[in-house]
């Protein structure tokens, strides 16, 4: 049977590897290593048999390393990973990721980027071949990007891509628009999908979930639910809570929509978009 419920966004790392520029100091408590090993507990709790594995850093040996984690541990089933997509050999680096049949996406972490990246016309290639293979794109975005994300799917009407952590919206400070504009645009006039993840994150260590209604509320407006999909941001989620308490929450957000309604985000729209498999059992051996 396949899985109930997905995770379609969670990471994997160890600081030891020494490629995630991005781990300061100020981020201390998940500096730490977390693996297939401290994620299966969490998943067991809620009955989630199957999770899409997301790149978070800039570097094609992450890519690998998440596809080998992913070939020894049943319940991911699907790895998104990073090349550089402006390489003159792009195309060829990502005809050879793709023989992993793990690897179902890429994901440029556009929210580092200049503004006006995604308009480059040296990305038409790279983009091009995902397109023939039939790789997604994960768009992981800042809310001042979205009008160069919606110019960018114009180009690309054939790229399946998912907006990453609702483009992520400024919940802390209480702002809606111009996001709720821009967000709404891409629903209704893209074929987009959209992820309700990484929210917390953006309300801050303090949040309620009367405090991400408006924003969830919109997102499902939008989009629809057969065009979102949950994920747990984990483990940069721990930061604001963690996996418990976003799931509580999201349960809590989605308590009034009809049963199939949640069926969708919780798991079925992440296995049509990822094309994911049913889950094996082999041993865990990371």
């Amino acid at each position: 049977m396949m899985a109930t419920r997905v995770d379609a966004h969670h990471h994997f790392w160890r600081p030891a590897r020494a490629d995630y520029p991005w781990m300061t100091p100020d981020i201390e408590p998940i500096v730490l290593d977390f693996m297939p090993v401290h994620l299966e507990p969490h998943l067991a709790r809620h009955g989630i048999e199957a999770t899409v594995l997301i790149q978070c850093t800039e570097t094609e040996a992450e890519t690998h390393f998440l596809l080998d984690v992913a070939r020894s541990t049943y319940f991911v089933a699907a790895v998104v990973g990073w090349i550089d997509l402006l390489a003159p050999d792009a195309p060829a680096r990502i005809r050879s990721l793709a023989q992993s049949h793990k690897l179902v996406g890429l994901r440029p972490m556009v929210q580092w980027l200049p503004d006006g990246w995604l308009l480059q016309p040296a990305l038409a290639p790279a983009i091009a071949c995902m397109i023939e293979l039939g790789l997604t794109f994960d768009a992981l975005v800042y809310p001042r990007q979205l009008i160069d994300l919606r110019r960018f799917l114009d180009q690309y009407p054939d790229l399946c891509t998912v907006v990453d952590h609702g483009a992520k919206p400024q919940i802390r400070e209480k702002i809606f628009e111009p996001w709720a504009t821009e967000i709404g645009s891409i629903a209704r006039e893209t074929n987009a999908f959209c992820k309700i993840s990484g929210l917390i994150t953006e309300a801050g260590p303090h949040w309620h979930v009367e405090q991400l209604r408006p924003y969830v509320d919109h997102l499902i407006d939008r989009f629809g639910s057969a065009r979102l999909m949950w994920g747990s941001d984990w483990p940069v989620s721990v930061l604001d809570g963690g996996y418990d308490p976003w799931v509580s929450a999201t349960k809590a957000l989605l308590a009034e929509l009809p049963p199939q309604d949640r069926a969708e985000i919780e798991g079925n729209t992440a296995r049509r978009f990822y094309h994911l498999e049913e889950p094996s059992r082999p041993n865990m051996k990371v």
